[in-house]
């Protein structure tokens, strides 16, 4: 096998680079980037600003730090974040040649304060990519027969280092990689007094993926400040560690909760986080929920990256306790997706939440839904026709299922026998009245 896994994203990047002067690809260090931009052009010259002197040279002398290149026609740029002062001479460049397009190719891992300075300097001239670790696609389609089995694919992460040596201890890459950016990247983006104190409030998030946020538990679980919560969250955020899930919460006469759904980008470094030391341990982990629809909603957010696809990702819950995993928006449409970590599913009491919101919904809801498992083949669901039941791990068509049966235009609604626990009467006691004394 190649020591670099191709990646999806690469045709993407061709395309952007024909129609926008500036390309910049956003994700958390390590998860292949660079390699990227070399992959898809391998005759751009490319210079790091994570060495101190380059950034301190671009921060300072912009113009002729752009002018060291000559006539390069396509410059890379990595790290692009630590000269924040280059952008507003890179729109110089950019508008003294408007039409010489794929000139300037970025790569960053602070996605918040890059945008902020694209905004600013490079609006309607750089394309934005946000970049994650490898797809189990993309491994699968890499390795061929030697493709990972799903638990040990789920237990190991897509960081491509681990790929490309897979003799290496995922604990020791994680380790590593969770001191690095504890020192390099939380440092530069919060004052923290106490670097044990943020670790620990990263494993007690990871303890929350696929939960709502809930920053005074987390708070109260760390030691700290609520507010100082929030502002660890957002660097987690920032740097592409977790995913923040909005709630789909547009008005259909339902009262909706709007607290977001936090998520890790990548499951093997969530596994790390939990203590995780093998995938047998995994399976068997109060966790492998979590983790698994961890991982569906990561193998979500990388389809639609490479596809340009315009679908929006969201969960459902409303004040009645009914909750989808995931609500997929896409041509007007809301498309559900419920996860279940099984092989087979045929209950049809796992999709009674999934008929409740399409009641809610009326037209706006698709005619095609997924019920993603471990099932060994792709297949209707009998209750349900219209309900699509794929192997989460292989399946790749997210935003296009194919169509249900001819006959099937809306679900038939199926035979539920749900029994409520009748609420005890409460009497209130009421005063006695006593006669007055004569």
């Amino acid at each position: 096998m190649s020591d670099m896994i191709p990646r999806t994203l690469r045709h993407r990047i061709r395309g952007l680079a024909m129609h926008y002067p500036v390309v910049l690809v956003t994700g958390a260090r390590q998860t292949g980037k660079t390699t990227l931009l070399h992959q898809t052009f391998p005759d751009a010259p490319f210079v790091t600003l994570d060495l101190p002197s380059v950034a301190h040279e671009a921060e300072t002398n912009g113009m002729g730090f752009i002018e060291s290149f000559g006539d390069a026609t396509c410059i890379l740029l990595d790290e692009i974040q630590y000269a924040p002062s280059l952008f507003r001479f890179l729109k110089i460049a950019v508008d003294a040649d408007r039409h010489c397009m794929g000139r300037f190719l970025m790569t960053g891992s602070q996605k918040f304060a890059l945008m902020q300075s694209v905004s600013e300097s490079l609006a309607g001239r750089c394309a934005i990519l946000e970049m994650d670790t490898l797809s189990s696609n993309e491994v699968c389609d890499a390795l061929g027969p030697d493709a990972p089995k799903l638990e040990n694919f789920l237990w190991r992460g897509g960081f491509p280092e681990l790929w490309r040596a897979q003799d290496m201890m995922p604990r020791d890459f994680y380790a590593s990689y969770l001191a690095t950016y504890l020192e390099r990247d939380v440092r530069q983006l919060v004052n923290v007094g106490s670097l044990r104190d943020f670790e620990r409030f990263i494993r007690v998030c990871a303890q929350r993926s696929g939960n709502l946020v809930n920053l005074n538990s987390i708070a109260s679980d760390v030691g700290i400040a609520g507010t100082t919560a929030k502002q660890w969250l957002s660097v987690l955020e920032t740097s592409n560690i977790v995913h923040l899930l909005p709630p789909y919460f547009h008005n259909h006469g339902k009262r909706l909760i709007k607290t977001p759904k936090l998520y890790f980008k990548d499951t093997g470094l969530l596994c790390f986080l939990l203590g995780i030391s093998s995938p047998g341990q995994m399976t068997e982990s109060p966790f492998i929920g979590a983790i698994w629809e961890t991982f569906i909603l990561g193998q979500l957010h990388r389809q639609r990256e490479a596809s340009a696809s315009p679908a929006e990702v969201f969960f459902w819950r409303d004040a009645q306790g009914t909750e989808v995993d995931f609500a997929v928006w896409l041509n007007g449409r809301l498309q559900l997706i419920e996860v279940k970590w099984a092989e087979s599913v045929t209950d049809s009491r796992v999709l009674y939440p999934m008929h409740t919101v399409r009641g809610d919904l009326g037209d706006s809801a698709a005619d095609r839904h997924l019920l993603v498992t471990r099932t060994p083949t792709d297949h209707w669901h009998p209750h349900d026709p219209s309900v699509r039941v794929v192997n989460g791990y292989t399946f790749r068509d997210w935003f296009s299922v194919s169509d249900p049966p001819s006959f099937v235009l809306r679900e038939t609604p199926a035979e539920y026998k749900v029994t409520y626990a009748k609420p005890k009467r409460r009497y209130k006691k009421r005063a006695v009245k006593r006669k007055p004394m004569m």
